[in-house]
C-alpha cells in the first residue's frame, strides 16, 4: 500500500492535503476508484476539468510507479513542476534532460522513490525503456491527449499507435486514456487502437460555461482583432491563431507596432526562438502569442484570458481544442473568431491539392462544413457546439454573441434558388463576381461572348445589388451548398443544394453586414471593493512573480489567480484558515504559508 494511503478515505485525503481542494468534481471520484481498483478507463473531459487528478491520485495510491504518456515536452515539464510544488514525487524523461539528471531519475525509479514518470510515446516504446519497466512494479499507464492516436483526427501522432502493445505486455496494469476532444468516430478509434474494449467510458459535459463564444464575418480581420483587444483585453495574456507561418509573424509585428506585446510561434522558427517565445508566454502576464496550430497542446497556462482566430481552423474539433486553452482557471475568458470567404476558398484549395485518400478528404470536407455551419448559425453557439459532440442542449446559454446580440435574418429561399440556378446554367465554371453580374443583368463583352446574356437567370435578381449577391453566394458557401474549386475560385454545386433548388428547405440568410451594435465589456478584471484589497492583490501578484522567477517556473505554478483572490477576500489570519483556501495543500503551506500570512498582515484593513 502506498505511504499516502493512511486514512479511511485516502483518495479524499490526497485531494485535500496534497492538492488543496475540498471535494471531487463530477465523476472524478468514480474514475479514481475504478483505476485504483485495477480497472481501465477512457475519460473525456474538457480542458480545465480536472482530468489529471484522475490518474495522479490512483498512481499515488497504488503500489509502484505511474507512467504517463504525454505528447509534448512543455506539457510534461509544466505538470511535473506543478506536482513538485504540491509535494508529489514526479519526474519526466525527455530530450531536454541532461545525463546527470537522467542518472538521478533512473536511481529514483529503481529505488521506488517516484510516484509519477512522464514520457513521450517514442521514449516509452524504446526497447530499453520497456525492458526497464518489465523489472518494475507499475501502478498504471495514463495515456494523455489520447485523441493523438486517431488517424482521422486533428492532432495525429504516429507513435501513439505503438501504445497498443501496453495491453499485451502489461496485462495486469490498469490503463487510463484521457482527452478533451473526441467525437464518436475518434472515441471508437481510441478504443480500438489502444485495446481498451473492456474500459469503462466516462464522458463529462463539453461545456465550458466561463468561455464566451463570438464569431464575426471578416471585414478587416486585423482591425477587428485590434478593437477586440483594446476594448476587452488590454494587458491580458492570449493566443491568436493564424493559418500560415508567414501570417503569424506579420500579425505579431503589426501588434507590436500598435502598442501590444506579441511574439510569433510556428514550426518553421529556429528551435531556440520557438522555445524562447513559448517560455516568455508562460512566464509573462501580458504577452500575446500569434501561432499556428503547432502551438498550444502542451500549454497548461491557466490564466489565458482569450483565444482569437484570425483565420478559420479546419474543424470544430480543432476550434474546440484551441479555444479550450482560454480560461483554464475557470474565470471568464473569450473565444473570438473572424471568418471569411478567402479562408474557405483557401481550405477548399488545400483539400483539393492534398494527396490523401478520397475517403479521408471527404471526412475533412464534412468537418469543414460542420465548422462553417457553426459560424453561420443563428442559434445559440454553445448549443450548436455541444450538439456537435452529441450533448443535447435545449436552452440558450446567454453567454455567446448570438444570445447577447441576436442576428437579424431574412427569408433567402428564393434568392438561394436563383443563385444556385445561375451556377448550374453557366456550367459550374465561374466565380461569384461573374455570377453576381449575370443575376443583376449587367452584360459585358465576356458575358455576351459566352452567351450568358441569353440564359434564364440573366437579370433575374435585379432587386438585389451585385455586392448583395456576392454576400449571398458567400453565405451559401458557408452553409455547404456550394464548393469553391481551383485557382480561379469557381463555384460548384454540392449535393446538399438539391433540397434548396426544389424549395423543400427553409434558407435563412443574415442581413448583409452584421455591425456589432454592442461593445462587450471586459469579462475578467480583478475588481475589489476597497483600495486596500487592490493593494494586497497587487502585492500578492508581485510576490508570486518574484517567487516564480527565483525558481524558474511560471507564476501559475506557484498559485493560480483564484487562490490569490481567495486570500484577498478571506484575509486568513492563521495557518488553519489559510489551509482551507482552494489550491493550498500541505506542501505549499510549508513552502509559502508564512509569507502569505505576512503579506495579509501587512495590508490589514
Amino acid at each position: 500500500m502506498s505511504p499516502y494511503a493512511t486514512s479511511s478515505d485516502p483518495a479524499l485525503t490526497l485531494l485535500q492535503e496534497i492538492f488543496g481542494y475540498p471535494e471531487f468534481r463530477g465523476f472524478q471520484r468514480e474514475v479514481i476508484d475504478l483505476v485504483t481498483g485495477g480497472g481501465d478507463a477512457l475519460v473525456l473531459m474538457p480542458t480545465g476539468g480536472g482530468k489529471s487528478l484522475t490518474f495522479q491520485i490512483p498512481a499515488m495510491l497504488r503500489q509502484g510507479i505511474g507512467v504517463v504518456v504525454s505528447p509534448l515536452i512543455a506539457l510534461m515539464q509544466d505538470q511535473v513542476a506543478a506536482l513538485k510544488q504540491a509535494g508529489v514525487r514526479a519526474a519526466c524523461l525527455n530530450s531536454t534532460v541532461e545525463a546527470p539528471e537522467a542518472t538521478e531519475i533512473f536511481r529514483q525509479i529503481y529505488q521506488g522513490e517516484l510516484d509519477l514518470l512522464y514520457m513521450a510515446p517514442e521514449r516509452l516504446l524504446l526497447p530499453g525503456t520497456l525492458a526497464m519497466l518489465d523489472q518494475l512494479p507499475i501502478a498504471l499507464f495514463a495515456i494523455d491527449e489520447a485523441h493523438c492516436v486517431s488517424q482521422w483526427g486533428h492532432d495525429f501522432r504516429p507513435h501513439y499507435l505503438g501504445l497498443s502493445q501496453l495491453a499485451e505486455r502489461f496485462p495486469r496494469v490498469p490503463r487510463i486514456a484521457l482527452t478533451a476532444t473526441a467525437d464518436e468516430r475518434t472515441r471508437q478509434e481510441i478504443i480500438k487502437r489502444l485495446n481498451l474494449q473492456s474500459a469503462r467510458l466516462f464522458v463529462a459535459s463539453f461545456d465550458r460555461p466561463n468561455i464566451r463564444y463570438r464569431v464575426l464575418p471578416k471585414e478587416n480581420g486585423k482591425q477587428q482583432i485590434k478593437r477586440f483587444l483594446e476594448q476587452e483585453h488590454k494587458g491580458d495574456s492570449g493566443i491568436i491563431y493564424c493559418l500560415s507561418r508567414k501570417r503569424t509573424e506579420e500579425v505579431a509585428a503589426w501588434l507590436n507596432g500598435e502598442g501590444f506585446t506579441a511574439v510569433p510561434y510556428h514550426a518553421g522558427l529556429p528551435h531556440e526562438q520557438r522555445e524562447r517565445n513559448q517560455q516568455r508566454f508562460l512566464l509573462e502576464d501580458n504577452l500575446i502569442i500569434c501561432a499556428t496550430i503547432a502551438f498550444g497542446m502542451g500549454i497548461d497556462k491557466p490564466d489565458v484570458r482569450f483565444v482569437a482566430h484570425l483565420d478559420l481552423p479546419k474543424s470544430i474539433e480543432s476550434y474546440y481544442q484551441e479555444t479550450g486553452r482560454a480560461g483554464r482557471d475557470g474565470l471568464p475568458a473569450n473565444a473570438f473568431m473572424v471568418f471569411g470567404y478567402e479562408d474557405v476558398a483557401k481550405l477548399h484549395w488545400f483539400m483539393d491539392q492534398s494527396e490523401a485518400e478520397p475517403a479521408f478528404k471527404e471526412i475533412e470536407r464534412q468537418k469543414l462544413d460542420s465548422l462553417l455551419a457553426f459560424c453561420e448559425t443563428t442559434e445559440c453557439r454553445r448549443k450548436t457546439l455541444l450538439n456537435y459532440f452529441g450533448e443535447a442542449r435545449e436552452t440558450r446559454c446567454g453567454n455567446c454573441d448570438i444570445c447577447l446580440d441576436p442576428v437579424k435574418t431574412w427569408d433567402g429561399r428564393e434568392a438561394a434558388q436563383m443563385a444556385l440556378s445561375c451556377v448550374f446554367r453557366t456550367g459550374q465554371d465561374y466565380a461569384m463576381s461573374y455570377l453576381s453580374q449575370i443575376l443583376v443583368g449587367e452584360a459585358d463583352e465576356r458575358i455576351e461572348r459566352n452567351g450568358h446574356h441569353r440564359i434564364s437567370t440573366f437579370g433575374i435578381g435585379k432587386k438585389h445589388a451585385k455586392n448583395e449577391w456576392m454576400d449571398i453566394y458567400k453565405q451559401l458557401i458557408f452553409k455547404g451548398y456550394l464548393r469553391v474549386v481551383g485557382e480561379y475560385r469557381t463555384l460548384k454545386l454540392a449535393q446538399s443544394c438539391r433540397p434548396v433548388l426544389r424549395g423543400e428547405v427553409e434558407v435563412r440568410l443574415r442581413t448583409k453586414s452584421r455591425k456589432v451594435k454592442k461593445v462587450f465589456k471586459r469579462r475578467y478584471e480583478t475588481a475589489f471593493t476597497t483600495h486596500n484589497d487592490q493593494q494586497l492583490w497587487d502585492a500578492l501578484v508581485r510576490w508570486r512573480r518574484e517567487t516564480a522567477s527565483a525558481q524558474g517556473v511560471p507564476p501559475y505554478i506557484i498559485f493560480g489567480n483564484a487562490t490569490l483572490e481567495a486570500v484577498v477576500e478571506s484575509r486568513p489570519r492563521s495557518r488553519s484558515q489559510l489551509h482551507q483556501l482552494p489550491g493550498i495543500g500541505t506542501h505549499k503551506m510549508e513552502l509559502y504559508g508564512e509569507e502569505l500570512l505576512e503579506l495579509v498582515a501587512e495590508y490589514a484593513a
